[in-house]
């Protein structure tokens, strides 16, 4: 299963609030929702908080479950993309800031499902300069993930991989984004205040290159195929 990640920005004299509410009552109801390919599909949508900067680098996350790569491939091909999600695109969102990857989701702590929390943090990371990339993701697996599911309030937690399509031609823009569930922003606030976040930050930043590190309040807002415990 692909688990695209695809991070957005507002388009030029757009409100944040504006974009966010047009990406989740309009463009994913009315078009990105309607491609037959997708599986699942939700809107994250960022919840600004104290220190945050003017005019951040993205104010929502798509998230895109599909099959395989034939599937993907195809979804790009339909009448409900080309004709579709495609050309609304960019009554919203700035393209040239969008960024896209694909990834490969490893569950280290499952979400609740239905019902379950909508609050999260996604954290966006490029691996140490010199590290390898295999080396990269066993580090993240087997070192860094047990570190982070000690947190304390910590609903859920999934690291995603950037899947290897990405390096083809080069380096991909970002190696990974991890995702933690908490039941309600406060519920997040007075996590980030304990030790265990502080040494899970730590241990991040052993292997991280910390100024491509990006971490992202977000609301999930479901429009297609809540059902399974993420």
């Amino acid at each position: 299963m692909i688990h695209q990640i695809i991070l957005a920005h507002p388009r030029p004299g757009m409100s944040e609030k504006e974009f966010q509410r047009y990406w989740v009552e309009e463009h994913a109801v009315r078009y990105a929702a309607r491609i037959p390919q997708i599986r699942r599909y939700c809107v994250d949508t960022r919840i600004p908080g104290p220190g945050d900067a003017e005019d951040p680098l993205w104010s929502g996350v798509a998230e895109i479950w599909l099959e395989n790569e034939q599937e993907q491939l195809a979804s790009l091909q339909t009448p409900e993309f080309l004709e579709g999600a495609r050309p609304d695109e960019p009554r919203w969102a700035a393209f040239w800031r969008t960024v896209v990857l694909d990834t490969d989701a490893h569950t280290v702590l499952p979400a609740p499902g239905d019902g379950g929390p909508t609050t999260k943090v996604m954290i966006l990371v490029k691996r140490r300069e010199g590290l390898p990339l295999a080396a990269f993701r066993e580090r993240s697996l087997t070192s860094h993930a047990p570190v982070a599911a000690k947190v304390p309030g910590l609903r859920g937690y999934q690291q995603n991989h950037t899947r290897d399509a990405f390096y083809g031609v080069g380096e991909a823009v970002l190696d990974g984004a991890y995702q933690l569930w908490f039941d309600d922003v406060a519920a997040f606030e007075a996590a980030r205040r304990t030790p265990e976040y502080r040494e899970m930050l730590a241990d991040l930043g052993q292997f991280t290159e910390a100024r491509y590190v990006h971490t992202l309040l977000l609301e999930e807002h479901w429009i297609l195929g809540r059902k399974e415990a993420r």
